[in-house]
C-alpha cells in the first residue's frame, strides 16, 4: 500500500475517504500523528503528517523512526515523502516540483537509524541511491497524466534548523553539488531503507534559497507558494493512486 508523508502544507489528505486511524504510540515513542488509512478513487492509501497535525512538530524534533515505524505496521509498502525545499539551483523557481535522485545529508544530533544496537543490532544498509528509482519514474509517469510538470533530477542538501540558512551555507552547499535545501529529507529516506520500503521524494520549492537572488526570504512568499503548488502536488498524488502508476 501506499503511503505518503505530508510535509509542509500538507498536513491531510484533502478527498481521503477514512478507513481507519490507527494510534500514535509506537515502541519507538509517538509518531507526530496517527496513520490515517483511507481511499482515494476506490484505492487504497496511508497518510501521515510528517510535522503532525496542526502542523507544530520542528524538523529537528521529529520522530522519523516512530513514523516510519507506524508506516509499516500499518501496512506500507512504498512510502512518497512530500517536503518543502528552496531552491539552490537558479534554474529552479518557486512551484517547481523536483524528483530528487541524490541528497547530501548536513544534519545532526537525529536518530537516524534502527539499527542502534539497542532497538535493533548493528546493521549495514547501501546507501549509493537514497531514492527508489521505480518509485520516481511512476511520480514522473503520474505527473505526465495529470500534466503536472516535474523536473526529474536533483541533490537535496538537509539542513537541521529550524532557521533557514545562511548565504554562505547556501554557497558550499551548492559548491557541494546542491540543488536544492530543506529540513526533512533525512533521517526518513535512510529509515526507509532501512525497512526495505521503495522511497521516493516530491519536493516542492518554495523559495530561492538564501543568496541566490537578491532579494530577502519572507514566510508570505513561502506560504502563496505553499498554497499553490501543495494543489500541484496532490493532484499528482491523486493520479499516482488512481492510476496505480
Amino acid at each position: 500500500m501506499l503511503a505518503i508523508v505530508g510535509g509542509t502544507g500538507m498536513t491531510e489528505m484533502p478527498g481521503l475517504e477514512v478507513v481507519k486511524n490507527f494510534a500514535s504510540e509506537t515502541p519507538l515513542g509517538a509518531a507526530s500523528a496517527g496513520v490515517v488509512q483511507g481511499r482515494i478513487n476506490e484505492q487504497d492509501v496511508l497518510f501521515i503528517a510528517r510535522h503532525g497535525h496542526p502542523h507544530k512538530v520542528p524538523p529537528h524534533k521529529i520522530n522519523y523512526r516512530a513514523n516510519l515505524w507506524a508506516l509499516k505496521q500499518a501496512g506500507a509498502t512504498r512510502v512518497v515523502g512530500v517536503n518543502a525545499v528552496g531552491g539552490i539551483d537558479p534554474a529552479l523557481a518557486p512551484g517547481d516540483l523536483v524528483l530528487p535522485d541524490q541528497l547530501i545529508d548536513y544534519t545532526h544530533g537525529r536518530e537516524a537509524t534502527f539499527f542502534d544496537g539497542r532497538f535493533k543490532p548493528l546493521k549495514h544498509i547501501d546507501f549509493s541511491w537514497p531514492y527508489n528509482g521505480a518509485l520516481r519514474a511512476a511520480l514522473s509517469q503520474a505527473g505526465r497524466h495529470c500534466g503536472q510538470a516535474v523536473i526529474e533530477e536533483g541533490v537535496y542538501g538537509v539542513t537541521q534548523g529550524p532557521r533557514l540558512e545562511t548565504a554562505a551555507e547556501i554557497a558550499r552547499m551548492a559548491s557541494d553539488g546542491c540543488t536544492l535545501v530543506g529540513m526533512t529529507g533525512m533521517p526518513e529516506a535512510a529509515l526507509a531503507r532501512e525497512l526495505e520500503l521503495p522511497y521516493a521524494s516530491l519536493s516542492l520549492v518554495v523559495n530561492p534559497a538564501a543568496g541566490v537572488c537578491e532579494d530577502e526570504i519572507t514566510m508570505e512568499e513561502i506560504a502563496e507558494a505553499l498554497e499553490g503548488g501543495m494543489e500541484r502536488a496532490r493532484r499528482l498524488l491523486e493520479t499516482l493512486i488512481s492510476t496505480r502508476c
